[in-house]
């Protein structure tokens, strides 16, 4: 067999099986990177931080290799990244939810005797820098692969609720390296701790696809997954109540990590009460004519 023929074999091969050839690809890419991160024994760092937002480019690789292709478009794709135009509402939206949710977590954590310190308070310009540096490379650019093109092609056969929480349980598993790396704060993390981030993952899933069906832009996704990502640094509990002479205590970290999830199932909740789980959304959904496939 030609080296021609062998390509259009694997071509014809992922237009066929477009959402597993993505996700074996997606899977792949991150977690060899993951996987060389662990073996470097590199403990947390920038270096760290640089390298495992690299191998967050994993989905937006499988997307760009299936749609290429599948003879799709891959410049409307992209162009889902650079959708600004939104509309003042949804900028208002995607700028203020993370400050709702992190408020309404605050609230629910010193409800339940969590103990807190205002004086560990960071400078509020930080934040600006944890939003770009989370929209590029610190999570957002995941977006690109699971709403920019997972997603719209899983609503051409699912409901919008449905596709979520398959896109969830993908995205959560996608995880799995950083859980196995003791040197990674999830890697830290007792099961119990685990599990309560998988809550928050799902709910995420869903409020993402809320925000994606609305307004049809990838941009607004990853800034307010970025934005949710980053309200961490706001969060005023005491850190030295949560581990005491460095060792963390597991009650305390536990109920910090419960009331963060709270408000997001809550709201995740509610979104699917008001908007209904076939669309989440008002009007038309995007389906796999965003990336030029049928």
């Amino acid at each position: 067999m030609t080296d021609e023929a062998q390509q259009t074999g694997v071509r014809s091969w992922i237009d066929r099986h477009r959402l597993v050839a993505f996700l074996l690809i997606t899977y792949s890419f991150t977690w060899v990177v993951q996987g060389i991160v662990a073996a470097m024994g590199l403990e947390a760092s920038w270096t760290q931080s640089i390298l495992i937002g690299f191998g967050g480019f994993g989905p937006p690789v499988g997307a760009a290799v299936v749609i290429w292709a599948s003879g799709g478009d891959l410049r409307k794709w992209i162009g889902q990244f650079f959708k600004w135009r939104i509309g003042v509402k949804w900028w208002v939206i995607v700028f203020g939810l993370p400050f709702v949710l992190l408020g309404s977590g605050v609230i629910l954590f010193v409800a339940l005797g969590g103990p807190i310190d205002l004086n560990s308070f960071p400078f509020p310009g930080i934040y600006l820098f944890v939003l770009v540096w989370g929209t590029i490379w610190g999570g957002g650019q995941e977006d690109l692969g699971w709403r920019g093109f997972m997603l719209p092609l899983l609503q051409d056969k699912y409901s919008a609720l449905v596709s979520s929480l398959i896109v969830g349980v993908s995205w959560a598993a996608w995880h799995l390296p950083l859980f196995l790396n003791a040197a990674t704060t999830q890697g830290a993390w007792p099961l119990s701790q685990q599990l309560i981030w998988v809550v928050s993952i799902l709910s995420g899933a869903i409020i993402w696809t809320w925000m994606y069906n609305s307004t049809g832009s990838v941009l607004a996704v990853a800034v307010v997954h970025a934005g949710i990502n980053g309200m961490g640094i706001f969060h005023p509990a005491d850190v030295e109540a949560l581990a005491p002479g460095g060792v963390p205590d597991t009650a305390l970290n536990l109920l910090a990590e419960v009331t963060g999830a709270v408000p997001l199932l809550l709201f995740a909740v509610l979104l699917v009460v008001v908007y209904g789980g076939e669309r989440l959304a008002d009007g038309e959904i995007p389906g796999p004519e965003v990336v030029g496939l049928d």
